[in-house]
């Protein structure tokens, strides 16, 4: 590890809002919501990280209003009375901590088994029925789904904006709904919502200026995605920078503040064998604030875990350097806070002898 960690604990601001310090806690999906609704053990689950000394926290995909949003009766919800009730006394307990919290505002699209999930009698929803390229389950999205759920992401927005969240993130990562739409995969529509590469993001785009129009124009929007997906580790939605600028310059244009750029490791370069990570490109392209995200502090990736592995923690010397050269401006850590609440106090502290390693059974999966 490396012996100056300032980087790391210099404080960050943007329109409305202020962290003490770099450290984002990446959404992990724990299905310990019962009916949806965030409980009292959810608020102290993410009230210790934020004692812990993370600056901000990204709650688990919580999901809008739609039956089949959902793939678990247990994941949390982001709209009703009661789970909007549940989701404020995670937002207290953040905030007498001195952290701030945003939701991640989610629909899982296809990747809704539609047989276990609540709501079995209705068909998962995705821009062609596609769960994934060439396996269509059922019909494409009508042109009113499309808009309803665009409507859902914003009125979700504002409630959360009305209970108190610091900001929002938007799902478009990994393979679900937005991500679907995003995907030529997952995308084979000929109208204005599919085809071209600005076509197949105009899904995301609308509902980005939705969440904008409902919640002011300083209210934080952050949009997670990805090149890869849960259906396909290897498949990339911009093979160049050129192609990553098309992609990425009409989210920009929408609203988007913060870029969250998942990768299954922070420390690969997305183009060629040196150079900018996913993160670095999305900033150079953008001018846009980044969140960099993957296996920070432990030496196995993710997809590791589903088959039980663990992960020792790896040194985050190239990561500091990176953050200090301005290549992102925010880390994203997963696991590691998932295993130890205190982590980001102990890298302050220099206690790096306490960091504990990443048992790969442990209760999450990602958002």
């Amino acid at each position: 590890m490396s012996n100056s960690t300032d980087s790391l604990f210099k404080p960050f601001s943007l329109n409305e809002l202020s962290l003490e310090n770099r450290i984002v806690m990446a959404p992990m999906t724990r299905s310990f919501s019962p009916d949806g609704i965030a409980t009292e053990d959810v608020a102290g689950y993410y009230g210790r990280r934020a004692q812990g000394g993370t600056g901000l926290i990204i709650t688990e995909g919580t999901t809008i209003n739609d039956p089949v949003a959902t793939m678990d009766g247990r994941i949390p919800r982001i709209h009703g009375e009661q789970p909007l009730a549940g989701w404020e006394k995670s937002i207290k307990a953040v905030h007498a901590a001195g952290g701030k919290i945003m939701p991640q505002l989610w629909h899982v699209g296809m990747a809704r088994n539609q047989e276990s999930a609540p709501s079995p009698e209705l068909p998962s929803v995705g821009p062609s029925g596609l769960v994934k390229p060439g396996k269509k389950i059922s019909e494409p999205m009508t042109v009113a789904q499309i808009e309803g759920l665009i409507t859902g992401f914003a009125n979700a927005a504002a409630d959360a904006q009305r209970i108190g969240f610091d900001g929002i993130e938007i799902h478009g990562a990994h393979g679900y709904l937005v991500d679907q739409f995003f995907w030529s995969g997952t995308n084979e529509r000929t109208d204005e919502w599919g085809g071209s590469m600005a076509n197949r993001s105009r899904f995301a785009v609308e509902i980005i200026k939705a969440i904008r129009a409902a919640t002011g124009p300083n209210f934080p929007i952050v949009f997670r995605y990805s090149q890869w997906k849960q259906q396909d580790y290897t498949a990339r939605l911009a093979e160049t920078p050129q192609l990553l600028e098309e992609f990425l310059a009409p989210l920009t244009d929408a609203g988007v503040d913060i870029f969250h750029c998942s990768q299954r490791r922070y420390w690969e370069s997305e183009f060629g064998d040196e150079g900018l990570n996913l993160a670095g490109w999305t900033k150079k392209l953008t001018g846009k604030s980044t969140i960099t995200v993957g296996s920070v502090g432990l030496n196995g990736d993710f997809f590791g875990a589903f088959a039980g592995k663990g992960s020792e923690t790896r040194s985050i010397d190239d990561l500091i350097e990176r953050l200090d050269k301005g290549e992102f401006d925010l880390v994203g850590v997963g696991r590691a806070l998932l295993q130890d609440p205190n982590w980001a106090n102990k890298i302050r502290e220099g206690q790096l002898d306490e960091l504990s390693e990443y048992s790969g059974d442990a209760l999450a999966t990602l958002s």
